[in-house]
């Protein structure tokens, strides 16, 4: 999915509306207003940096004369902003500690403008853990006139910005200005110069009434039993009721009929003097019984007093819909859709097809106003505390909104839970798609998906945009990483990642639908972007071979959703979007390949169609999308897909259709019986056990391409010299789509670094990151090298600058430590990287992503598990020759798909594989008789490899035919049994063409034929 960038403002426009204050009590006298900054120090300040979607957008900030400026002292200086900005940018000032502005009325700038006649918005940091943290409120001016002018806005003025918050950001909704960060400007989708001067606060602020919070925003009960409401009262500055206060309450109107539902209630609560701030009184209101099957209704609550500012939600009593069809678990899931899909409006199906971002609510109410059928939270997009009880509780604070709708319809909620449930710190975090491909053990990706799924569920989640089935056909892809394999046939095998998420209680989602991984580098038309999101040009028979193949997979394996791409295809008569392509979605989809969930398009990804927004609304509705993604733009999303259906431009059937599939999977997880998070397996979340389990996969993913002289595996009574700037770092090792969209580096989330491993495995370690201190004394280094993290179009290579050579630190750090020491090069990445000349290292391996669990890189490395992993992309020997895959006419690789040397000796692979055939069926019998000719000790060496290479290829293949057809043997025994002809093949090092084929087909199941090109190649 596409992640955190700030869309166009339009949608913060109609939301630019006061906010209330009541005044109450003295005005608070406020000091000589601050000036936050002047730029007349001679550089720019501390503080003040630009910023931009890419660099091109990212304005150029210069210290310039200003004595013009009205007012201005002789000698004045001003910053002057050179921008040409194609999606978002500007310049902030984050302050180094949060200032106290509660004192003063508002804000205040001096601007040169140009005339332009742009709109330019500009926001306020409040509260949050740092500038970056912080919630956002925004007002703008328009640049209507050209020269200096100053622009003051009161803080009352100032709303939430309603397209984009931050992670971890407050949520609370109010600017409450006593921990202030800064602030920033945004600048115009346009190229301009603008010059600011004297930014401050000025004025002293009106008197800050009391607020008036309740408990809950929402109060579900049945019929005959009573709602009890508590009634909160705060002061702005957290001290005791100068005077007593009277809030007055009493029940509206609603939907629910007093005197038949409800008894009406109206009274007065009383706070005497000397009352602590955060002291609550209470109320109750009494719910009747009228015997009827009927949808929820609703009892407004009201509250009002002199000196107090209501609750920012109104509060709200909800009767709860009871007795209908759709609300009884007993009957069949399509029974239970059919009558709810009967009783919708229209505005009702609509909602349930828009999923928005939980940070674009201007307020929560909105859940239930708009009728929104899901929510999501984008990378990084976290709670604070962003903990599994904090996941929980603000899950559980939405679905509550929910419960004041007609139908009582509960959301699903959606996160980027790619490897582990990444977003929540201290959760497992298992290797990146890469890695786990490289393991080649679908049952150890369906364990991992069951781990991902029990954290996901505790937490509250539902639904996981989850796994990546594309088919990566070129390193260069910022998105390399999220594929399993270049290979369709071991991305198909390793859907079993589906059976363990949906099979503990999860939705997962088939991304990215179809071809992401074969877009042409270059095509892309977004930003700076040079591969991702860009054009698949392919035939529909290449299409169907290389990237429809795992999705059809993922359709038998009963997959809920699935997720169109960003990207473009082009069968040869034009690019289509694929969230536009109609053949591909229903034609294909939903239609040939059977599909019975529903699509989610991904982040925003309607308006990349062509066209206008109603245009983009409808294409991407009658293409086949069923929930769309908004993120921001919720109230134009809905009103816009109204409008269409009510013109005719979109199908009633079209929408039904959707709002079933969506309903039946709402009411397969259970959420209508059970919509609050299950919170007693929380502590699972992080746990050992789950831990355990991501250090299995961490370990079988570890590929070992190089090991002259059997350095590896290390004696645990070596001294060890470790260096490289990835040994060392959670964050790097993680990668991105971790605690943030992108990812960073750093101790992020608790877990196991590659270096803390290596010191509980070895006797004596030196660790220099830069390899500085004199390796002299050492048995062995190991230098841990390799990426930092970035995620989709960041990673693209030739995107400012990056590229797939290790850093000059790195180069420096294995030539300083192999020069001197035999040494161990691990690569941590989410692709090959370009390794040069390798003539003086002894070992290398490449370790992918291994996540939080570096004991994992740890294990075969000294020897407590052996080497296993097999390369799931081909590792080129040139970047010249990307892209490289197999199967290719030309073919020559540093490293060929499916290598991967072994440390465990051959024999006792297959004694151990004989042996586990030996008590199967017929064919699986007769297999294991044919590798007790094979074992027989004349063919064999003493260290475990094969002496008679021509016996024992002979034997494999007489087995490999046999276990075609044998019921009883797991993929476990036909991988060992091909193992012994690749070590073989491997061991002469020739055709890498057919030892690439034969891992092929030995994922796609022909066991004969993989044996038979190692064979070959073995020659």
């Amino acid at each position: 999915m596409f992640r955190r960038r700030p869309p166009s403002w339009a949608a913060a426009l109609a939301l630019l509306v006061p906010l209330l204050a009541v005044p109450a009590g003295p005005a608070r006298a406020a000091a000589d207003p601050p000036v936050l900054v002047d730029f007349d120090s001679g550089g720019i300040p501390s503080g003040v940096y630009a910023w931009g979607n890419d660099t091109a957008s990212t304005p150029t900030l210069t210290i310039e004369p200003g004595a013009d400026r009205p007012g201005a002292p002789s000698g004045n200086q001003v910053l002057r902003s050179g921008y040409a900005i194609s999606q978002w940018g500007g310049w902030s000032q984050d302050l180094a500690a949060t200032q106290d502005w509660s004192p003063y009325e508002g804000f205040s700038f001096w601007v040169k403008g140009e005339g332009s006649g742009r709109r330019i918005f500009f926001e306020l940091k409040d509260g949050g853990t740092g500038p970056g943290a912080a919630e956002l409120f925004e007002s703008s001016f328009t640049d209507d006139a050209a020269g200096w002018r100053q622009v003051k806005v009161p803080f009352a003025s100032f709303t939430r910005r309603a397209d984009y918050q931050p992670g971890g950001a407050p949520t609370d909704g109010e600017l409450d200005l006593v921990a202030m960060w800064g602030y920033a400007m945004r600048l115009p989708t346009a190229a301009g110069t603008l010059e600011w001067d004297q930014v401050e606060l000025y004025g002293t602020a009106p008197p800050r009434p009391a607020r008036l919070t309740t408990d809950q925003p929402v109060y579900p009960v049945n019929e005959r039993s009573e709602a009890r409401v508590s009634v909160t009262v705060t002061t702005a500055t957290g001290a005791p009721l100068e005077a007593a206060l009277s809030v007055a309450y009493r029940t509206g109107t609603g939907t629910a009929t007093p005197g038949r539902d409800y008894t009406p209630a109206e009274g007065t609560l009383t706070f005497p003097a000397g009352t602590a701030s955060g002291s609550s009184r209470s109320f109750t209101v009494k719910i009747l019984g009228d015997g009827g099957n009927e949808v929820a209704e609703t009892v407004p609550v009201e509250l009002s007093g002199a000196g107090t500012r209501p609750p920012a939600e109104p509060p709200v009593i909800v009767i709860n819909a009871h007795g209908l069809p759709y609300l009884d678990a007993r009957r069949p899931v399509r029974e239970r859709v059919a009558d709810l899909l009967g009783r919708m409006t229209l505005e009702e199906k609509v909602g349930q097809m828009t999923q928005a971002e939980r940070l674009a609510l201007a307020k929560q109410s909105d859940i239930a106003a708009y009728r929104l059928g899901s929510l999501l939270s984008g990378g990084g997009s976290t709670p604070t505390p962003n903990t599994p009880r904090g996941w929980a509780d603000m899950i559980d604070a939405f679905q509550l909104q929910t419960r004041a709708t007609r139908l009582q319809v509960p959301l699903i909620y959606g996160v980027d839970a790619v490897h582990g449930h990444n977003n929540v710190t201290g959760a497992t975090i298992f290797p990146h798609n890469v890695g786990m491909g490289a393991t080649r053990d679908a049952d150890l990706v369906r364990r991992a998906g069951e781990v991902t799924a029990d954290e996901v569920r505790a937490t509250g989640v539902p639904w996981d945009f989850a796994p990546c089935l594309c088919v990566s056909r070129d390193e260069r892809w910022g998105r390399a990483y999220e594929s399993f394999s270049e290979d369709p046939a071991l991305v198909t095998r390793m859907t079993t990642v589906i059976d363990g998420l949906q099979g503990h209680g999860v939705l997962a989602t088939a991304k990215h639908y179809v071809g992401d991984g074969g877009t042409a580098y270059g095509s892309s038309t977004t930003g700076d972007y040079t591969i991702d999101q860009g054009v698949t040009r392919v035939s529909r028979q290449e299409l169907e071979a290389i990237h429809l193949a795992p999705f059809a997979a993922a359709v038998r394996r009963g997959v809920g959703s699935v997720m169109p791409s960003f990207s473009s295809v082009d069968f040869g008569d034009g690019p289509v979007k694929m969230h536009a392509h109609k053949e591909l979605i229903t034609d294909v989809l939903k239609g040939r390949l059977g599909f019975k969930g529903f699509v989610i398009s991904d982040w925003q990804a309607i308006d990349q169609i062509p066209g206008d927004y109603p245009s983009d609304v409808r294409t991407s509705v009658n293409a086949g999308l069923d929930m769309i993604m908004v993120p921001y733009a919720y109230p134009e999303f809905t009103s816009t897909l109204k409008a269409e259906v009510e013109a005719g431009r979109v199908p009633v059937s079209r929408v039904d259709d959707a709002v079933a599939r969506i309903l039946t999977q709402k009411f397969r997880l259970g959420l209508f019986e059970h919509p609050y998070a299950d919170r007693s397996h929380q502590a699972d979340v992080g746990s050992p056990a789950h831990r355990a389990v991501a250090r299995a996969a961490a370990a079988k993913s570890q590929v070992l391409l190089k090991n002259d002289g059997r350095l590896l595996p290390l004696s645990r009574d070596a001294k060890v010299y470790v260096a490289g700037s990835n040994a060392d770092d959670i964050g790097n090792q993680s990668g991105g789509w971790t605690i943030t969209w992108q990812g960073s580096s750093g101790p992020i989330t608790p877990g196991t670094t590659i270096l803390q491993a290596v010191r509980d495995r070895a006797a004596s370690v030196t660790y220099s990151r830069d390899a500085s201190a004199d390796p002299a004394g050492h048995d062995v280094g190991v230098v841990v090298v390799g990426e930092t993290p970035y995620a989709e179009g960041f990673g693209d290579v030739g995107r400012q600058g990056r590229t797939l050579e290790l850093s000059a630190a790195d180069r420096a750090a294995v030539d300083r430590v192999c020069g001197a020491l035999k040494c161990v090069v691990v690569v941590v990445s989410g692709r090959p990287m370009a390794l040069g000349d390798l003539s003086g290292v002894e070992a290398v391996v490449a370790a992918w992503l291994p996540g939080t669990e570096g004991a994992g890189v740890a294990d075969p490395l000294f020897g407590a598990v052996p080497y296993t992993g097999r390369l799931p992309v081909t590792w080129f020997r040139t970047v010249d020759q990307l892209p490289i895959n197999v199967g290719d006419a030309a073919y020559d690789p540093l490293f060929p798909y499916g290598w991967g040397l072994r440390t465990d000796p051959a024999r006792d692979r297959l004694r151990a594989a004989r042996d586990e055939l030996a008590a199967g069926d017929g064919p699986a019998r007769a297999a294991a008789a044919a590798l007790t000719l094979a074992l027989a000790g004349r063919n064999w060496n003493a260290d475990g490899s094969v002496r008679e290479a021509r016996t024992v290829l002979a034997a494999l293949g007489v087995a490999a035919t046999l276990l075609e057809r044998a019921k009883s043997a797991a993929y476990a025994q036909g991988d060992a049994v091909v193992s012994v002809a690749r070590d073989l093949a491997q061991s002469v090092g020739r055709r890498p063409d057919l030892q690439a084929r034969a891992d092929h087909e030995l994922a796609a199941g022909h066991l004969r034929k993989a044996v038979d090109l190692l064979a070959q190649a073995a020659r």
